[in-house]
C-alpha cells in the first residue's frame, strides 16, 4: 500500500533527542528550540520567531495578540482547517466566512473588502498547498481599514511570494510543523512576529502569563505571573526532532518538488483533454510542494476516483469540508455574499500521495493509476 503520507525523517532524529536527554534538559525551550528559532530568524529574515506545541497554539496566540473583544468580527476563508476558526472564536470572536479562489483555493481578495464592518479588526489568510494569497492587496485592504492580518501558514513553510518567505509580511504569521507537513516535530507549530513590538506580551501568553523571558534573559530579577497565558512552549525533544530535518531542509524540500513536478508532468495530458485540473502557481508565488492535487469533474467522479486508487494500493484523499456548512460555523459564523466556489471546488479536489522518500517506483505507480482510471 503507498501511503498518502509517511512523517519525515533524515535518521538523525533519535541521536539528537538522545542529546537532549542527556543536556537534562527535556522541558520547553532547551537549547534545540533555540537552534531551530535561530534557524528560522536567519532564513526568513524575520526579528523573532517562537516554536509552539502546534500550529493552532501559534494561531491561538496569535488571536490574543490581536487583543479580540466579544462581537469583534474575523474575515477568513471557509476552506481551511478548524484550528483556522477555532482560534478566533476563543476570543468569543464572530466569524465571517468569504469565498476563496477556484484556481489557487485560497481566499478571494477580491471579495474581502465588502465583508468589512465597523466591528471588523483581523483578516486572516490561508495559504493553501503551500501557495501565498494574494498578500499584498490584503494588506492594502487591511491598513485601508485599520485591521490586523494574521497569515495561517502552516503549509506554507518555505514557500515565497514575490521572493519573500510566507509568514513575515503581515501581522502575525503561523507555521506547523504536524506529522503531516514538509517538516515535522510530531505535532508543533511556530508563532513568526515581523514586529518585536509584540515580543514581550507573546512571550508573557507563551509562558503561563508570566515574565520568566525576561527573568531568563537577566532582565529582572524574579518573575511573577502578570497576564493571561498557557503553555505553549514544546519539549525540547519535539525540537530536537525538528532540528535534524532544518539541518537537511534543501535536501527535503529539493526531493518534496521532484515528486511534484513529476507528478504535474506526467498528468498534463489528461489535463490537455479537460478530464482533470491541475494545481494552478501565480507567477508571483513559490511554493514547497507541500501536496499535490488534481480535481475532478465533481463529487462522484472523485468518489469514484479515490475507490479506484485504494483498490490499486495507493491511498489519495480529499480536503477540508467548508467550515461554514459545519455545525460549528453555523453557531459562530456566518457566510458573506455567495458561496460559488468553496463548496463546489472543495467536492472535486483530491491529494495524491507526496512525501520525503517516496520511490519512482511508488510515483509512477500513482500515475499509471489514474491513467487507468480516466481510460
Amino acid at each position: 500500500m503507498i501511503d498518502f503520507n509517511v512523517p519525515p525523517s533524515t535518521g538523525k532524529e533519535t541521536y539528537y533527542m538522545k542529546q537532549a536527554i542527556e543536556n537534562r534538559k527535556i522541558c520547553g525551550d532547551g537549547p534545540f528550540t533555540k537552534k531551530c528559532q535561530a534557524w528560522m530568524n536567519e532564513k526568513f529574515d524575520v526579528p523573532a520567531t517562537y516554536l509552539t506545541t502546534s500550529g493552532t497554539s501559534a494561531l491561538e496566540m496569535a488571536a490574543l495578540l490581536c487583543d479580540l473583544k466579544p462581537g469583534d468580527e474575523v474575515i477568513l476563508p471557509s476552506y481551511t482547517f478548524c484550528s483556522t476558526a477555532d482560534a478566533f472564536v476563543q476570543r468569543g470572536a464572530t466569524l465571517v466566512f468569504v469565498d476563496i479562489r477556484p484556481d489557487t483555493m485560497n481566499i478571494d481578495e477580491k471579495k474581502i473588502e465588502a465583508a468589512i464592518t465597523d466591528k471588523t479588526r483581523v483578516i486572516v489568510t490561508v495559504d493553501y498547498a503551500g501557495v501565498a494569497c494574494e498578500i499584498d492587496t490584503i494588506l492594502a485592504i487591511a491598513k485601508k481599514h485599520g485591521l490586523k492580518v494574521v497569515e495561517d501558514a502552516a503549509q506554507g513553510f518555505g514557500s515565497t511570494y514575490k521572493g519573500r518567505f510566507l509568514g513575515k509580511d503581515c501581522d502575525f504569521g503561523c507555521y506547523s510543523f504536524h506529522e503531516t507537513k514538509n517538516f515535522s516535530m510530531g505535532e508543533g507549530g511556530a508563532l513568526v512576529l515581523p514586529d518585536l513590538a509584540y515580543r514581550d506580551q507573546a512571550e508573557i501568553y507563551r509562558e503561563k502569563g508570566t515574565d520568566r523571558s525576561k527573568f531568563f534573559r537577566g532582565q529582572i530579577d524574579k518573575y511573577t505571573w502578570v497576564d493571561y497565558g498557557s503553555s505553549y512552549l514544546p519539549s525540547d525533544l519535539n525540537a530536537a526532532y525538528l532540528w535534524a530535518q532544518l539541518e537537511e531542509y534543501d535536501t527535503i524540500y529539493n526531493d518534496r518538488m521532484e515528486t511534484w513536478n513529476f507528478y504535474n508532468e506526467a498528468l498534463r495530458p489528461l489535463a490537455d483533454k479537460g478530464l482533470i485540473e491541475q494545481p494552478y502557481i501565480p507567477e508571483e508565488c513559490g511554493h514547497n510542494a507541500h501536496m499535490y492535487y488534481i480535481k475532478a469533474a465533481d463529487l462522484e467522479q472523485r468518489s469514484a476516483l479515490i475507490k479506484h486508487l485504494k483498490n490499486n494500493g495507493i491511498l489519495a484523499v480529499f480536503h477540508y469540508i467548508p467550515l461554514h456548512s459545519a455545525p460549528a460555523g453555523i453557531k459562530f459564523g456566518r457566510f458573506h455574499g455567495e458561496d460559488e466556489y468553496t463548496t463546489k471546488e472543495s467536492e472535486r479536489l483530491l491529494r495524491l500521495p507526496l512525501y520525503y522518500g517516496i520511490t519512482q517506483e511508488d510515483r509512477e505507480k500513482v500515475i499509471a493509476s489514474v491513467f487507468s482510471f480516466f481510460k
